[in-house]
């Protein structure tokens, strides 16, 4: 079934770009739309008689090289490769190794429209990319975090603070260890990965001890308990989305039942802010400098 799928998925893909969308002549007539298969062959870099093979659901098992050429020579989006790679291999398309794209406008204004609800994006290193201000009252001051530090892995080991604000904090500090070993796994050359863990394995013997367990988490739903310099104890619960197009970027927001303790605390965070658009957190001894 899936190699007939994948025949029939390559054949639609070629009907649908034109010569001249390839670079090549169109000046001869052609009996049927879009590329001829010598010439998706061509520009994929195999042989015709390879693709032919392929596109006449032969049992065949392209590489990820073969797929990947495939995928550039009929222009396929994301979506497009991914599926490519699971008919033609029953496995997802590994990430392609890219500059990481910066976060959405939509996005960053979805984090201002759901304020005050807390709200933020990590990358896959926890790497804190973009936050609303409730995020600030309930967290850390990012705005006054120097960007190396704006990091919620560190935080956790390198912040004397993070022992006391989360209430569970080994459990919090191996979820933090297991998110950075999936990171390593979707880019395992990024050298900003690599450079955070280094210091980290040399700050803290936890994190050297824990991180030899090689356990891995991605996004969920949970819930964790703070203890706030401001609003004491408060649980909440935590949701964490991937956001579409991005291979590693996820919202995390933060709520609690309504009426409950932890919502009255969110309530006193939200109307103890102060009114600038920053939103930094009244009690001094609390943000980062």
């Amino acid at each position: 079934m899936a190699t007939r799928e994948l025949a029939h998925f390559l054949r639609t893909r070629r009907a649908r770009i034109q010569p001249e969308d390839a670079g090549l002549p169109t000046s001869e007539r052609r009996r049927a739309p879009g590329l001829r298969r010598a010439e998706v062959a061509m520009l994929a870099g195999i042989s015709p008689d390879y693709y032919m093979r392929l596109e006449q659901g032969r049992d065949v098992r392209p590489s990820s090289s073969v797929l990947d050429a495939l995928a550039r020579a009929l222009k396929f989006d994301d979506d497009e490769r991914d599926h490519l790679y699971r008919l033609a291999r029953a496995e997802p398309a590994p990430p392609i190794r890219a500059a990481p794209p910066p976060v959405n406008a939509s996005v960053r204004r979805l984090l201002d429209v759901i304020d005050p609800v807390p709200a933020y994006v990590l990358n896959g290193r926890l790497d804190v990319l973009a936050w609303n201000t409730m995020a600030t009252a309930l967290m850390i001051d990012f705005d006054a975090t120097p960007p190396a530090h704006r990091n919620l892995a560190w935080f956790t080991f390198c912040d004397p603070r993070a022992r006391t604000y989360y209430v569970e904090w080994d459990t919090i500090a191996c979820h933090a260890i297991a998110q950075l070993r999936t990171a390593t796994g979707l880019t395992p050359d990024d050298q900003a990965t690599k450079a955070l863990i280094s210091e980290l394995a040399d700050r803290s013997e936890e994190f050297r001890t824990w991180w030899n367990r090689h356990d891995v988490k991605g996004p969920g739903i949970g819930r964790k308990e703070f203890d706030h310099p401001l609003v004491g104890r408060l649980t909440l619960d935590y949701v964490c989305a991937l956001l579409p197009g991005t291979i590693d970027h996820q919202l995390i927001t933060y709520t609690a039942p309504a009426g409950s303790p932890a919502q009255a605390a969110l309530d006193r965070l939200a109307a103890d802010r102060p009114n600038s658009a920053r939103g930094r957190i009244q009690d001094p001894t609390w943000a980062t400098s």
